[in-house]
């Protein structure tokens, strides 16, 4: 064969191999006029770390002793159970989680570890906000909790005027399949006071900025009880932090995704009602990257699994700011 044919035969090939992103990227830009544009599935980034995704969830599950009509714990947990297992989430920030829950759902998840402790009285006292983390992909290598308050370490401290002790579960991870290590935080926020929210945003911030390896990768799941446009939350989505947490910089998963998306409130009140606040969020450090981000509202007949919908994540790290 000459040089010239064979010249034209790669040519070819590359054509042929490159031809169904072409399909993909032409049929996504050919959305009909007043039409949403649905996002593309995307593909993790060349540089990507991760032999394989990594999927998240955060979820408030309604804590089980409330005069809930027909939407009473027993009635919800196994729609819970179910939607926890089949999310196939390998991290998991669960919210408002009592002590017979938090049993009920690691009878769900037998491969998960629960990291969390009760707030009254930092052993089984009042909710767990607990992270449930799969240990055969992850090992723990360090993990606690800490009080929203001045004495952090305190079990039940409160000083911020929030009439109810706030916490957030941690914990560091090494990834059994790669070797990297990351840290994911669990946080409740409180939903009466605004300088309570205001402070956990700057503790936390501290806690990210502090704890472990400036080289893990950074996850936070909660229940902010903030919307996004509320100062609290804002101070830890700023693209442009400063002082001596300026290093630490996050993003709303979701948003990466939609950044347009309108209709995105998540505390549904057992209604089913998206038309309020996005309150509940899977942040991320800019060296995830997203493939997937959902606001699950899923129903069972007339039940909803809880009074927030859960949101998920599936995410690959990078070596590169994307």
């Amino acid at each position: 064969m000459s040089a010239t044919r064979r010249a034209r035969a790669v040519v070819t090939r590359r054509f042929l191999l490159a031809l169904p992103w072409l399909v993909v990227v032409a049929s996504a830009c050919a959305a009909p006029a007043g039409r949403p544009r649905v996002a593309p599935r995307v593909a993790p980034d060349v540089e990507t770390t991760s032999s394989e995704a990594v999927a998240v969830m955060s979820f408030n599950i309604r804590h089980g002793r409330g005069a809930d009509g027909e939407h009473v714990w027993p009635n919800r947990r196994a729609i819970v159970q179910q939607l926890v297992r089949e999310s196939g989430a390998s991290l998991i920030g669960l919210q408002e989680v009592l002590d017979f829950q938090l049993a009920e759902m690691r009878e769900a998840l037998p491969t998960h570890r629960a990291i969390g402790v009760g707030r009254d009285d930092g052993v089984a006292a009042g909710e767990f906000a607990p992270l449930l983390v799969d240990t055969t992909r992850f090992a723990v290598v360090t993990s606690g909790t800490f009080w929203f308050s001045d004495t952090p370490d305190v079990p039940g401290s409160m000083h911020w005027g929030n009439r109810i002790t706030r916490i957030a579960s941690w914990a560091r991870l090494a990834d059994r399949r790669t070797g990297d290590t990351l840290r994911v935080y669990n946080v409740h926020w409180d939903h009466e006071s605004q300088p309570s929210r205001e402070r956990s945003a700057s503790l936390l911030r501290s806690r990210l900025a502090g704890d472990g390896s400036p080289l893990d990768a950074l996850l936070v799941t909660g229940d902010f009880n903030a919307g996004e446009d509320n100062a609290a939350f804002q101070a830890l989505v700023d693209s442009a932090p400063r002082g001596a947490t300026a290093r630490v910089r996050l993003r709303d998963s979701y948003r990466v995704r939609y950044p347009d998306a309108r209709v995105v409130g998540t505390f549904n009140a057992f209604r089913g009602d998206s038309t309020g606040d996005k309150i509940d969020a899977i942040l991320i450090d800019p060296l995830w990257h997203v493939e997937t981000a959902t606001i699950d509202r899923t129903r069972v007949g007339s039940l909803w699994p809880s009074d927030h919908f859960p949101v998920t994540a599936r995410l690959w790290r990078t070596r590169a700011i994307p």
